[in-house]
């Protein structure tokens, strides 16, 4: 009777153990915060370059752009706040109307902010933040010999906003996305018109190369609508992004208007702490 019981309280002890290993894994699958969704995509389209600093022309042609984004959830306000590091880089060979030149041109753009989620519904929700933005790159003409390069770099805080929607059509599930970035203010660096690189950086003139700029003077926009496909164990994303840059800056008009088709994969992933790889055996690990 006594070996009896043992054995039962024995399986009870085990039982409840077993459980109670369960629901910290569940406690611990709640943990947004660890859930990341990330995207690496590729896509072409077409530009239009305009930079009063080194021609009164438009140039028009292809543009190449490579995107990575990562979005996860934070434990701000309740685990009400998302976290989004966006990075963009793009390279553009263009030729004005009368077709006797060509500008090549190139931007990198990272994008890192926080955004509120008004949940309204499971399938949809709005997202409103803002975003720290930060440009650098160039545009180069390639028959100017005086000045033929003018450089792009500029810092923005933007206000973003966001919206995202997953439905169905029939039993095939779909996630849909629209998303606005405007910077509302920033600064920029820009010579003053008809003023050379080297009196900025070897003759030390350089006062006002730097501006303070806003909607007045740097009225720009980024939009990006996206649309993802699970297929198989793989999700596919297909994006259609509308970046229109310009600004009024020391005299100078400049602008690139992009409109780019881009596709890419999907990646949803589990962020795990360290030292809990570290207590997995050898065998399981892969490095």
């Amino acid at each position: 009777m006594r070996n009896y019981l043992n054995r039962k309280v024995c399986f009870i002890v085990t039982c409840l153990l077993v459980i109670g290993q369960d629901v910290l894994a569940q406690k611990d699958s709640l943990q947004a915060n660890r859930y990341i969704t990330r995207a690496t995509m590729y896509g072409i389209g077409y530009t239009n370059v305009f930079d009063t600093y080194l021609s009164p022309q438009e140039y028009r042609g292809m543009e190449f752009r490579l995107s990575r984004e990562t979005m996860r959830m934070t434990k701000l306000l309740d685990g009400h706040v998302s976290v989004q590091n966006f990075f963009q880089a793009h390279v553009g060979y263009t030729h004005n109307r009368a077709d006797n030149n060509n500008t090549f041109s190139g931007l990198v753009n990272w994008n890192y902010g926080l955004h509120y989620q008004f949940r309204l519904t499971d399938n949809f929700k709005l997202l409103a933040g803002g975003l720290f933005d930060i440009n650098g790159g160039f545009v180069y003409n390639l028959r100017n010999s005086n000045n033929p390069a003018s450089a792009r770099a500029y810092v923005n805080l933007d206000a973003s906003g966001m919206a995202i929607w997953h439905l169905h059509i029939k039993r095939y599930p779909l996630t849909l996305r629209y998303q606005l970035n405007v910077p509302v203010m920033g600064v920029m660096f820009s010579p003053h018109y008809g003023q050379s690189y080297y009196e900025i950086f070897t003759l030390n003139n350089s006062g006002g190369v730097v501006q303070f700029t806003s909607l007045h003077n740097q009225p720009s926009v980024r939009q990006m609508v996206s649309v993802d496909l699970p297929i198989h164990l793989a999700k596919m994303r297909l994006s259609y992004i509308a970046d229109i840059q310009q600004a009024r800056v020391n005299g100078i008009r400049s602008h690139t208007y992009s409109h780019v088709f881009m596709i890419g994969l999907v990646k949803e992933l589990y962020r795990v702490r360290q030292a809990d790889v570290d207590r997995l055996p050898p065998s399981v690990r892969a490095y």
